[in-house]
């Protein structure tokens, strides 16, 4: 399954990481910025989360000329997600095999890398004290990039391939979320869909009829 691959690359939380971020609490945070500079309630897209609300709301800033204002307020946005992702980062916990999983692929010449939409603040602290961000070779997070190219964009997968110093199809990817996997298909890398996060079987189902899910993973350790 992972033969012909240089790297193997994973999402944080919701697959490496059991993690505890109040997403609900960050959604509305963007929402609410939103609002308060001006975007109309009916302009802002809901139904799937802090990303959502947050393009749809730039959406409507660039449409109505103010995209001048849109660094700053990404900025502000930025700060108080990262307070949000570090109110709970002590309870981030390694789901069962994932720090076994990444020393066999180190063991057997395989590049291991994250890339996240967390802060690389809450990444490296979350990674730090589970034992993960010392193995890893590279670790890609949003404020890494202008919003526009953090994940879900390709560039940042690219971007991962850059420091990884492979080409991204040269990456296999595993995630928890449609974000992970449009990403992946979008730059030309692997794809594996973990049922350890957000999405359910149906979910990957809807997405991509012919993908390839695991139960978490652990499930790319080798059987004994």
């Amino acid at each position: 399954m992972i033969s012909g691959y240089k790297a193997v690359c994973f999402d944080m939380d919701g697959t490496l990481l059991n993690t505890k971020v109040d997403m609900r609490k960050m959604a509305d945070l963007v929402f609410d910025e939103m609002v308060r500079v001006g975007v109309p309630e009916d302009e802002i897209d809901r139904s799937g989360g802090f990303k959502f609300n947050l393009d749809s709301g730039m959406d409507y800033l660039v449409k109505t000329g103010r995209a001048d204002e849109i660094h700053e307020i990404n900025k502000r946005i930025s700060k108080a997600a990262r307070d949000v992702e570090m109110e709970n980062v002590g309870m981030a916990r390694p789901f069962p095999g994932s720090v076994r999983l990444l020393n066999d692929l180190k063991k057997k010449g395989y590049k291991v890398g994250v890339l996240t939409r967390g802060c690389r603040e809450y990444a490296e602290t979350a990674l730090g004290m589970t034992g993960v961000l010392d193995i890893l070779d590279g670790l890609v997070c949003r404020d890494d990039l202008p919003e526009r190219d953090a994940k879900p964009s390709p560039v940042s997968m690219i971007n991962l391939a850059k420091v990884l110093c492979v080409k991204a199809a040269d990456i296999l990817y595993l995630g928890d979320h449609k974000f992970d996997y449009l990403c992946a298909r979008d730059a030309g890398a692997g794809f594996i869909g973990v049922l350890s996060g957000g999405y359910g079987k149906n979910d990957w189902k809807a997405l991509d009829p012919n993908i390839v899910m695991m139960n978490t993973v652990a499930d790319l350790l080798p059987h004994e």
